[in-house]
């Protein structure tokens, strides 16, 4: 999530810390030129939350007396929700022109 708001942070950053008073908040502009790589990293590191969660667990050996892997739900929820507001924060800068006209 944190790649996905630094990926909008020149288009969100200046027009919320406008909304709160903040001056100087244009300094956030300079991120745009590195908004694709943090796109990259960001669709790279939600594949590999997607990949860790729906895997397929080892099988423990028969040797081991170990319990079997539970599935984490609120591990998934909490990823599908994360991957929401990725996508919240990725389509910010295209729907700003629509939403304030």
């Amino acid at each position: 999530m944190l790649s996905a708001f630094l990926a909008s942070a020149c288009c969100v950053g200046p027009l919320v810390l406008a909304l709160l008073g903040l001056g100087g908040a244009g300094l956030l502009v300079k991120f745009e030129p590195y908004r694709p790589y943090f796109v990259a990293l960001t669709f790279a590191l939600l594949g590999a939350g997607f990949y860790f969660t729906y895997r397929r667990p080892r099988l423990a050996s028969p040797a081991c007396d170990c319990p079997a892997p539970r599935t984490n739900r609120a591990g998934r929820v909490m990823l599908w929700l994360s991957t929401a507001a990725v996508l919240g924060f990725l389509a910010f800068p295209s729907l700003v022109p629509l939403l304030f006209k």
